[in-house]
């Protein structure tokens, strides 16, 4: 007996949109297939959900450490190159965008009329020296014929003195021969008295009466002559001190002439005329100097100002230099981001125009007082209108690590991030 096999009936079609499984595939390959696509799903989800905890929770822990903000600038101590006096610009060596070197020649300026100021101040200069020269000259000479005419007349004081000595001497032999002559002239009036009355008395003869009568008045004529000298001596004494006291007055008078030269020479030797010369001179050399404008620092012209043939005026700007180096940058942070931060702080740096760069940096200095204390028109909060608004305060931050081939330009937009913890 035969065993008829069943038929088979054809398969059913699959509703749209359901693939039926590869005809070469079985019911049991399928089965097996289940398990392992849920497995690779399970992987995958727990590899992303730990991706997702390490970055999210490296970026929580970034964000609890660092005080950020999105308002801030590269910045520069931008040179504002001026003009000190008032002329016409002659050339412009440089132009805008090019760098420059520290001491680079910028501008020249026209410097006819400060040159002939410069010879104009030369020639008063020189005239002002040479007439301080003349004047000392005349003033020294003075000053040497007072000194000769003291000399000079110190010179007689010793001699007048020798005169008082000797008019001295002569007074004192003087007044010693009067003793003697008057003893003289004392024995002759007596031995005349003496004759007298022996002659009287007839025991002497006449004749001797007239010897002693010449005896005393020999006597007498020598004393005479004796006082007559002392007279002569004490004349000559009083000449002779007065020829000291005239030799000392022009001792005095010379001295004095002395001074009066000496004070002569210190007004011609005055510097007073000389020093204003020279400073004239010293201004017009420098205004000269001024015509040649150099570069205060290494970097970059930023903007001109001025141009060839115009006339500006001191103090006018001529040009902007952009500094090369002195580079920082310039945050507002909130004032409730200031509580921990600290000078010296390190900072994470990334600007618009380098994606994926984070320069490094240092929190070098904290604003004193937030911008709206330096608008024009202040904030005026005891007007009863007060609205409290969070204020930004300017934080100045150093650039540590910055790259010749990603130049950082003052005005550019950065994000800064200071680590506070």
């Amino acid at each position: 007996m035969q065993t008829r096999e069943p038929e088979l009936s054809p398969p059913a079609t699959p509703p749209d949109g359901v693939e039926l499984p590869d005809s070469g595939e079985t019911n049991g390959d399928a089965a097996r297939k289940g398990p392992r696509k849920r497995v690779i799903g399970i992987v995958v989800g727990g590899i992303a959900l730990v991706l997702l905890l390490i970055f999210g929770i490296r970026y929580l822990a970034y964000a609890h450490a660092h005080e950020g903000t999105d308002d801030a600038r590269v910045d520069a101590d931008v040179v504002a190159v001026t003009s000190k006096i008032n002329e016409r610009i002659d050339k412009i060596l440089v132009d805008t965008n090019q760098s420059v070197k520290k001491g680079q020649l910028l501008v020249v300026m026209d410097d006819a009329d400060e040159r002939a100021k410069l010879s104009q101040a030369q020639a008063q200069l020189d005239l002002a020296l040479a007439n301080q020269r003349t004047n000392t000259q005349q003033g020294q000479g003075g000053v040497l014929t007072a000194q000769a005419a003291i000399a000079n007349a110190q010179t007689g004081i010793p001699s007048a003195q020798a005169g008082v000595a000797q008019a001295q001497a002569q007074l004192v032999a003087a007044q010693a021969g009067v003793p003697a002559a008057q003893q003289s002239y004392n024995r002759a009036a007596a031995d005349l008295a003496r004759v007298q009355s022996l002659v009287n008395t007839g025991d002497l003869p006449a004749q001797q009466l007239d010897a002693a009568r010449a005896d005393e008045a020999n006597a007498a004529a020598q004393l005479q002559s004796a006082s007559a000298q002392i007279d002569v001596a004490q004349a000559n004494l009083a000449a002779a001190q007065s020829k000291v006291g005239a030799a000392g007055a022009n001792v005095q008078s010379a001295q004095g002439g002395l001074q009066s030269a000496q004070g002569k020479l210190a007004q011609n030797a005055d510097p007073s005329q000389v020093e204003s010369a020279r400073a004239q001179y010293d201004l017009a050399r420098q205004n000269l100097n001024y015509t040649h404008v150099y570069s205060p620092i290494d970097g970059y012209v930023g903007e001109k100002s001025a141009e060839v043939g115009q006339t500006v005026a001191a103090g006018m700007t001529l040009m902007t230099l952009i500094p090369q180096n002195d580079i920082f940058v310039t945050a507002n942070f909130k004032e409730t981001q200031l509580g921990d931060m600290r000078i010296g702080q390190p900072v994470d740096i990334k600007v618009d125009a380098y994606p994926g760069v984070t320069f490094t940096g240092k929190l070098v200095s904290i604003n004193p007082a937030s911008q709206n204390t330096y608008a024009l028109v202040p904030a005026q909060n005891a007007t009863g209108n007060f609205v409290k608004v969070t204020q930004r305060i300017p934080v100045r931050i150093s650039i540590d690590n910055q790259d010749p081939d990603r130049p950082l330009r003052p005005g550019m937009s950065v994000e800064a991030y200071v680590k506070v913890r």
